[in-house]
């Protein structure tokens, strides 16, 4: 097992240094690198052919593992494993793989849905959360790892694309379940916005595409379940694509879109002035 302490001042670093040195490696960053600088720092120096990154608030069950190595040892073409994570909260589904809503942002895939709401053994997806995944370490490291400009977020989805776009297959395993404190970390949200803006200026004319498929039964399914939730603009607008009478982008989606990005381009605008 191999351990990186992101600058942690809980006490974490002292209980590090007493696990016995035969099963444990541990990393002492000086500062927080983040999400991607960490793992990276990880993955370097690990020597598995099979990485599993596991975040820090997960609660693992017997029997998790097995089904996530089986499939990425013995299913040709699939780059990363991801499992099913239930909100230790609700204990209803956190995570069973991502999906893109209209604007191109990433959606976890039946997110606050009950278990039974899962059919099958899994289900191939076009990203998963690195909170919980397994991945060939030849195929993480020659791909770059995770993109360090973004700041715990959007990182593995960025990784999911990019591999998909070199022509691996991910998949989520419903046989494996497992218990996420989701996004308790303090500071987990801060960067949120800078990072789907950076990410929706790589990745929206890809993104927002699988959206006009995968959006729309999405949402109406969730209004039907949650009808306080229902906005008119976006109900009318996913019923026309069900009934196959509209395609493309739509208005209100674009317009949130530009919104997003324009948060990338001020953001390097003030680091160019900066550095100038």
């Amino acid at each position: 097992m191999i351990w990186v302490d992101d600058g942690s001042t809980d006490g974490t670093r002292e209980w590090l240094r007493t696990q016995p040195a035969a099963l444990c490696r541990s990393f002492f960053n000086d500062k927080n690198l983040g999400y991607a600088g960490a793992n990276n720092l990880g993955a370097t120096h690990a020597t598995g052919d099979i990485l599993a990154f596991l975040n820090n608030d997960l609660v693992l069950t017997d029997g998790w593992f097995p089904p996530l190595c089986n499939i990425l040892q013995n299913s040709s073409g699939v780059g990363i494993v991801g499992n099913v994570q239930l909100s230790t909260v609700t204990d209803l589904i956190d995570h069973a793989g991502v999906r893109f809503d209209l604007v191109g942002v990433p959606v976890h895939h039946l997110k606050n849905r009950p278990r039974g709401a899962l059919r099958g053994n899994g289900c191939l997806s076009k990203a998963v959360t690195a909170a919980c995944w397994l991945v060939n370490r030849t195929v993480f490291l020659e791909n770059g790892g995770f993109d360090e400009s973004y700041r715990n977020g959007s990182e593995d989805i960025d990784l999911c694309i990019r591999l998909g776009n070199a022509g691996y297959r991910h998949w989520v395993d419903y046989r494996s379940v497992i218990w996420h404190h989701v996004s308790s970390s303090p500071g987990r949200k801060t960067y949120d916005l800078q990072n789907q803006a950076r990410f929706l200026k790589q990745w929206s004319h890809v993104t927002l595409v699988w959206g006009q498929v995968d959006w729309p039964r999405a949402y109406l399914s969730r209004i039907l379940r949650n009808p306080g939730q229902l906005n008119l603009t976006k109900a009318f607008d996913a019923l026309l694509r069900v009934m196959c009478l509209r395609r493309g982008d739509s208005d209100w989606a674009a317009k949130r879109r530009q919104k997003l990005m324009n948060i990338y381009e001020t953001k390097a605008k003030v680091v160019a002035e900066v550095a100038s």
